[in-house]
């Protein structure tokens, strides 16, 4: 029996989620460290698979290790098995029906919930799992699992919303016409990163919004902070064969789902070179497939901020310090490369940057003082110090930092590297770590320099312009117009806020959807244009046809 829709439902307005400031003596700094506290005495935790809402213990072991501590984990997770997968798809396809005829205002009713369970009765739990398995410091573990998190879900509402009154401007006399977005045919898949919580489930959630049902790979280093996501979204009273929880060996469980007939879409965070591995193996299974499949995803950068002469100095250090180093440069959109004109550079930019690097506290996250934490695992770790090694070999200079420690903790510490070569490795290659190189050019090249900056780099996710001359921001505005898509004038090239400043880059970055805005949503629906007719007609001829 069809649910009668007795009321034209608006939802409620939306603000982005305060943040927290968890100063000295604040109750939030109380209470996230009783969090951290209570998951310290229960760990490690064990983490199923969860299949239609039931647990599914494979007995095939892995573990998240505490990046800070690699000899304790967090928790130990059970690794889905081809049976398993099998069974989260088949699940998956037989609740599409009754998900995707849910009215819209109790879908929306769930991820409204779901986002203050985040923003309250979760919020210091999953922060404190987001600290201890992803290596996050209080104040970008606050930004990502509560913030960020919360205004997926609730912008997300808004935006669909908004999606499903995009109607046909016109009728016809005696006629009309409207559109209906449909869930996809088939089930998403959907493929999480470690370095945000919040990515994990907005993955998983955007597609559920609109109607699909999804099974969901999260990242191994962030099993546990995305298996609370998971309860969450239960708890909020999505029904338990809409989104399926499937952690295992990425190769296996996306190999196996990509194979399915039914596959529908693929929503993607992670490396660039996955995500073209995944696009092709896509393609060579097109005749399995009922339709096209959607593939969204957002990848890799070598993001870029650029100094102009004009540029006011302290500004443009403190963004740089923190455009690359916080969550220690492993964020998609961390500042990589960093190109200052040589008036500056020598008027006090400098010094005032290796200064300011030398007061950065690196240590465990738990630790309140320390800015930087640990890089999420020994591969991360070893790939740091081979890219520091290589930039040594080729000629360039190590300002300051240059080394790393992982005898407890996967340490990398702060590095600056001055090169004279523009496309030096450093320069090229996404290292994801804190790690930044200079370049200084002279003044006179600047227009020089924006064309390198364009050409050095196949990315084309984030960069910043910093200049007081509005000339220097219109010429490099255009110049780099394909070269990010983010670009931000005297800020640093992260931070991207969900309702303000839609997310992703082209080339080889990704699909550029725009995470945190209505774009994203069309990705995950077909539309459906429907003409009602009121009037019959009486003849068939055309007027033309009179004589």
């Amino acid at each position: 029996m069809a649910t009668p829709q007795l009321a034209a439902f608006k939802v409620p307005a939306v603000a982005n989620e305060p943040m927290r400031s968890y100063a000295p003596g604040s109750a939030e700094r109380s209470a996230l460290q009783a969090a951290i506290a209570q998951i310290e005495q229960e760990l490690p935790f064990e983490v199923p698979c969860v299949v239609n809402g039931k647990p599914v213990k494979t007995g095939k072991l892995a573990k998240q290790p505490i990046p800070h501590d690699h000899a304790k984990h967090l928790c130990t997770y059970h690794e889905a098995d081809e049976a398993t997968v099998a069974a989260a798809i088949e699940g998956a396809l037989a609740a599409k029906a009754e998900w995707s005829a849910l009215p819209w205002n109790d879908r929306a009713a769930i991820f409204l919930k779901a986002a203050d369970l985040v923003s309250g009765k979760y919020r210091y739990k999953l922060i404190a799992a987001t600290m201890l398995g992803q290596g996050k410091n209080a104040w970008q573990a606050e930004i990502d699992a509560a913030a960020e998190l919360s205004d997926f879900f609730r912008f997300g509402v808004k935006y669909v919303e908004e999606l499903y009154a995009q109607q046909p401007p016109r009728n016809t006399p005696g006629s009309w016409n409207r559109v209906e977005y449909r869930a996809l045919e088939g089930f998403v898949l959907a493929v999480s990163p470690f370095n945000f919580t919040a990515i994990g489930g907005n993955l998983a959630g955007a597609p559920a919004l609109v109607g699909n049902t999804v099974v969901w790979k999260p990242s191994p280093m962030a099993t546990y902070a995305n298996y609370i996501t998971y309860q969450i979204l239960l708890e909020a009273g999505i029904p338990p064969g809409v989104i399926q929880f499937v952690p295992g060996p990425a190769e296996a469980v996306v190999g196996q789902a990509i194979a399915s007939p039914h596959f529908a879409a693929l929503h993607f965070t992670g490396s660039t070179f996955v995500f073209k591995k995944l696009w092709k193996d896509i393609a060579a299974n097109l005749d399995k497939y009922r339709g096209y499949p959607r593939i969204v995803g957002e990848t890799g950068g070598k993001n870029f901020h650029v100094i102009h002469p004009s540029a006011e100095i302290k500004n443009a250090v403190m963004q740089s310090i923190r455009g690359a180093f916080e969550y220690q440069g492993q964020k998609c959109s961390a500042l990589s490369r960093l190109y200052v004109a040589s008036s500056v550079w020598n008027a006090g930019f400098k010094d005032s940057l290796l200064q300011e690097v030398a007061k950065l506290k690196v240590g465990p996250p738990t630790e309140w003082t320390n800015f930087i934490g640990p890089v999420i695992g020994k591969p991360a770790f070893d790939k740091n110090a081979s890219y520091i090694k290589k930039a040594k070999e080729a000629g360039g200079e190590i300002l300051i930092g240059g080394s790393a420690d992982d005898s407890v903790g996967y340490f990398v510490q702060p590095t600056v590297i001055l090169t004279k070569d523009p496309k030096s490795v450093t320069m090229e290659e996404e290292i994801f770590g804190p790690v930044l190189t200079v370049y200084v050019y002279e003044d006179a090249d600047y227009e020089k320099t924006l064309e390198l900056i364009d050409t050095t780099s196949p990315y084309g996710l984030t960069g910043s312009i910093f200049s007081q001359d509005r000339k220097a921001l219109l010429l490099a505005t255009n110049k780099l117009r394909n070269a990010a898509g983010n670009v931000y004038y005297n800020e640093k090239c992260t931070g991207a806020v969900v309702g303000q400043q839609p997310f992703g880059g082209a080339r080889a970055s990704g699909t550029n959807d725009k995470a945190g805005s209505m774009s994203i949503f069309y990705r995950f629906v077909s539309a459906r244009s429907i003409k009602e007719n009121f009037v019959g007609l009486e003849d068939y001829l055309y007027p033309s046809n009179l004589v």
